[in-house]
Parts: C-alpha cells; structure tokens; sequence
C-alpha cells in the first residue's frame, strides 16, 4: 500500500519534538544572485591563464591514458578532463565547467543548510557569501579533485541534516539518505576522504544523536551502493600495488607542521566573513538549544579536521567541512540582539571580504595580475599567473631544446622530466606541437609506461640524474641544471623504469 511504503521510509522520533515548526522559506533571489554573481565570476576566471600544472596532468592522463584509477587519485577528475580535452580542444572555459556547477550548486546549499539550521533570508545569505569567500569556491576556477570535493561534501551534510531536521519533527524521509549515498559514490569517485565524513558523522550520532540515524536501512543502502561504485578503481588499485597508499605518504612528507598546516586552513576560510561565522557557529552548534538536534555535524566537523591533521593531510582538505559551521555562525549572528549595530559590521566585513575575493580571482588581464601586492597567501591571481608563466616557459624550452638536437639523435631520444608538471605541460599541447609522448617516473606518471626498446637516448629535464648517468654511455648538459642529454642506453628500459621512479 502506498500508505506503508511512505510509513516505512518514515523515522520514529521523539515524541516531544514533533512539536518543531517548518523551517523558513528559501531565500531563492538572494542566494541566487550570490550564486549567479559568484558563477560569473568563475567564468571569466576561467578563460585566464592558461591549464594549471594539475589540471595539466589530468588532461593528459584523461586524455591518453584513461583508467579506472591513478596513482593519486580516483578517475572522475581525469575523465571529465579527458572529456573535455577531446569535445572541445583547448578550451580552459569548457574544461572548467563542470567544477563551476558543482561550485554555484555549493553556495545554494549552504544557503540551504542554513535554512535547515532555521537560519531565515539574511542568515541563508550570509551564508551563501562566507561559503563563497571561501577557497571551497575561490578554487572552483581550476579543475581538481581539491575544488570538487568540497561541493559534494557539503551536498552529503546538507541532504543527512534535512533528514536530522525532519526527523526531530517526526516525519524524517529516508530517502534523503539513500541520496546522500548516491552523492557519496559520486565522491568516491573524486577522492578516497569522504569515508572520514561519514565514521565522523557515526561517531557524532552516537555520542550526541540521533542515534536512530545509524540503524535506517537506506541509510546503507546508499553506502553499499557508494561501495559498489568504487569497486573498479579498488580493483585498479588492487592490481598495481594500491599506489594510493603511496601518495598518501607522500602528501604526509610534504606536510608543514601543525601550525603552518592551521594557519593555511585558517586563511583558506576567509578571514573576513568565513572565518568568524565558522567559530561562531562550532561553539554555537553545541551550546545553542536551537542546534540541539544537529551537535553530531559540529562533532564531525572537529573529529574530520583533528583527523586530518593527525594524519598530515593538507590544508585544503579542512574545506571539504566549511559549510555547515559557516550557516550555523550565519544563524547566529543574525538572530543576535542589538541588530543595528550587527548588521552594519557584517555589511563591512562582506566588503571587505569580497574586495579580498576578488585580488585571489584570475579574472585581470595577465600584466594587471602581476602588479597585485603579495598577500599572506598563496591564493592571489599574482600567484596564478606566475605559476601558469613558470610552466609554460619550461615547455617551451623544453620543445626548442627537443628540436635542436641533431636528426639522427632525435630520432631515438626520448623526454624525460624529473617532476610530472613538467611532462604534462609538455603532453599537453602534443597533438599541435607533434612531439613524442613525454615521460617521468614522478608519482602518478610512472604509471603511464617507459618509453620503448627503440629509444636509446634520453633529453633528461631536470637536475642531473645519477642514475642516468650510470646506465648511459655519454651526457652532455643542454641547458644548465634544466637540460641534459644522455646518449647510449645500457640496459633495459624494463630494468631501468623502476629505478628512476620518484615520490
């Protein structure tokens, strides 16, 4: 019977919140224009630059060497890159797309999740602008795993915290849960992390509740189903060695310390908006009775970003947990007395938090960029622009230095970088340049294979390489500390590729 179903996707609650009212209507103009304003923004933002070194790397792994999994990474960066790569060549606007969607989709769901909160229009958009001021937007003009993983994130909390709401009113939709598992296979997908969300958000249900939370079927419905999705990149990883595991050491050694680590995460908020709405509202969501119902998502919060550090994950990774702090500072703060005083301060701190926004926004002629004053941040268009000149002026060498060498040499020479971002920025424009496919053995592009038995010389971009002076007959250096060839292979490519695999 129709009835039964709808009952069976129904939570028993407690009897004393059925009492609870409707949250506030949508602040759908507001939160739209926050949106559509930051959307616009991304877009030009996107036309400037040139790839980025990563996305540079995941055009190139998408494109030619396309799989279920990457050393460091799950395939669906790479895939929408290599996607993007074959319908629309060169075209930064339209490899960045997608990422720009998911980014307009994060800012209206934490207005949102505000809403959920009980936050009305003005604490929906005040939390709609701190999450947009925030890296989890001001990175959505690249494509990268670090740009997409925070809009599905905050997807997840939003769809587990209506389902938290509906529930303290008596009549919570399990269905909401089975999306949220949809969603979390989608993350599954972009990065291993989401995992940490959700033995978070577990351990949060049962220290605070619901705890009813981790007994509804749909509830691992949706997680068996985010599990099943990741099967074929497990497998990937089964077979070449769980690489994975690898990179996470790798990002464990580059790891700063836990004050540098803090600090970045700190600055990554925006100091001006996001970063006092997300104090307030991590006290808030275990001292305000209003927020009784959802103190599992502020212990989430905590335990995911005490786990990345522990574990010496990166900085950005703590955006993946904005959101939701972010909207219940925002609830706060524009339900606190003395309104006429609140309100002009928050207007000012919106100013300026936007003027801030905008200097980290690659959106200005490449000349303008450059004249920007540093920032104590790496998140500047300065920043952006110089590292695009960086690349772009390697491959260039690189290219000049590949077609200098005599023809009779070139012919059996292979390039070979020291670092991936080299060899990507190389690759990248090989359809239109005709080069050879570059090589490295630096992380995820060992994987893509050694050159042939044919190639016995190497133009080596790098510093010089001990090993390959060790297994080459002759070197001669090129260009000083960036060029070197080395000439007479003495042994296999099969016996040499694993000594010259790197990180």
């Amino acid at each position: 019977m129709p009835g039964a179903t709808l009952n069976s996707m129904q939570t028993d609650v407690v009897p004393e919140l059925r009492s609870r009212s409707l949250p506030p209507d949508f602040a759908w103009k507001p939160v739209g224009a926050v949106a559509g304003l930051a959307g616009i923004v991304l877009l030009i933002a996107s036309r400037h630059y040139g790839y980025f070194f990563d996305e540079a790397y995941f055009t190139v792994a998408g494109r030619d060497h396309l799989a279920w999994g990457y050393f460091d990474q799950p395939p669906l960066i790479p895939a929408l890159a290599g996607l993007a790569a074959h319908l629309a060549p060169g075209s930064l606007t339209v490899m960045r797309l997608p990422v720009i969607v998911a980014a307009i989709a994060g800012i209206v769901t934490t207005g949102l999740i505000a809403r959920e909160l009980g936050g009305g229009r003005g604490a929906q958009t005040l939390a709609a602008i701190a999450y947009t001021l925030s890296s989890a937007v001001i990175l959505a003009h690249w494509l990268a795993t670090y740009s997409m993983d925070p809009q599905l994130w905050t997807i997840i909390v939003f769809l587990v915290l209506r389902w938290a709401r509906q529930h303290s009113e008596g009549r919570a939709d399990d269905r909401l849960l089975l999306a949220a598992g949809v969603v979390t296979a989608v993350a599954m997908q972009t990065k291993f992390l989401v995992p940490a969300l959700w033995v978070a958000l577990g351990v949060g249900a049962l220290v605070f509740g619901p705890r009813r939370l981790l007994g509804r079927p749909l509830l691992w419905v949706g997680l068996v189903i985010a599990a099943l999705a990741t099967v074929p990149t497990l497998v990937w990883q089964a077979r070449n060695g769980w690489p994975y595991t690898h990179m996470s050491q790798v990002v464990a050694a580059e790891f700063p310390g836990v004050g540098p680590m803090l600090r970045d995460a700190v600055y990554s908020t925006g100091l001006e908006v996001g970063l006092p709405l997300l104090a307030i509202g991590l006290v808030m969501l275990f001292v305000d009775k209003r927020f009784r119902p959802y103190r599992c998502f502020g212990a989430a919060a905590i335990l995911v970003t005490v786990a990345i550090v522990l574990m010496h994950g990166r900085a950005n990774y703590v955006a993946d947990v904005y959101a939701l702090p972010m909207a219940a500072g925002a609830v706060v703060v524009t339900t606190l007395p003395w309104q006429r005083v609140v309100r002009p301060v928050t207007a000012v701190m919106v100013t300026v938090g936007a003027a801030v926004w905008l200097t980290a926004m690659p959106i200005y002629p490449r000349a303008w960029a450059e004249r920007i004053p540093d920032l104590p941040t790496t998140l500047t268009a300065k920043a952006f622009a110089q590292a695009d000149s960086a690349m772009t002026d390697m491959a260039t060498t690189a290219e000049q230095t590949y077609r200098a060498l005599p023809p009779e040499v070139r012919t059996h020479t292979a390039i070979l970088t020291e670092i991936y971002p080299v060899a990507a920025a190389i690759d990248l424009n090989r359809p239109e340049t005709g080069l050879p496919p570059t090589y490295s053995g630096f992380r995820g592009y060992y994987y893509f294979g050694h050159p042939s038995d044919d190639i016995v010389n190497v133009l080596y971009l790098g510093t010089p390489n001990p090993t390959l002076a060790a297994t080459f007959i002759e070197s001669s250096s090129l260009v000083p500390d960036f060029a070197t060839l080395y000439t007479g292979r003495k042994i296999s490519w099969t016996n040499l590729w694993p000594q010259l695999r790197a990180q």
